[in-house]
């Protein structure tokens, strides 16, 4: 069995965002087991696994991510959409717009303190669309 579904998030400011509640949510019932594979259809944000617990990892993620890829760098030649959107596409590429997770017992098969990030990197990204497929 294969199931899809569109979820459309609503807009995000720029940073790392908590979105495994909204997955769960919009997925509604899940098989026994199987994989979910969430695909973000974007270009300028990512998905990442990570820790859930302490907010300070979403800050430390937003603070060295931009000090690694930092805007208006003088080898960007792709500027006309703005300071933030070449940038964007860098960290999209590096983080990823795909993820894979097992489904064990009808639930995400998540690690104790592991959620699902959606990594806006745009200032105004504005509404993202997600096709989830469930494989069962």
């Amino acid at each position: 069995m294969i199931h899809q579904k569109e979820i459309i998030l609503p807009s995000f400011k720029r940073g790392f965002h908590l979105i495994t509640d909204v997955i769960v949510r919009e997925i509604g019932p899940m098989p026994e087991t199987g994989l979910l594979n969430i695909f973000l259809k974007h270009t300028s944000a990512g998905l990442t696994i990570n820790e859930n617990a302490d907010p300070s990892v979403r800050y430390d993620f937003e603070s060295f991510i931009n000090k690694l890829i930092p805007e208006n760098h003088p080898l960007y030649t792709h500027i006309l959409e703005g300071d933030d959107d070449m940038p964007a596409h860098i960290k999209s590429s590096l983080f990823g717009n795909s993820l894979t997770i097992p489904i064990s017992g009808s639930k995400l098969s998540l690690g104790t303190w592991q959620g699902i990030y959606l990594c806006e990197f745009r200032n105004y990204g504005g509404a993202r669309s997600i096709l989830a497929t469930i494989v069962a």
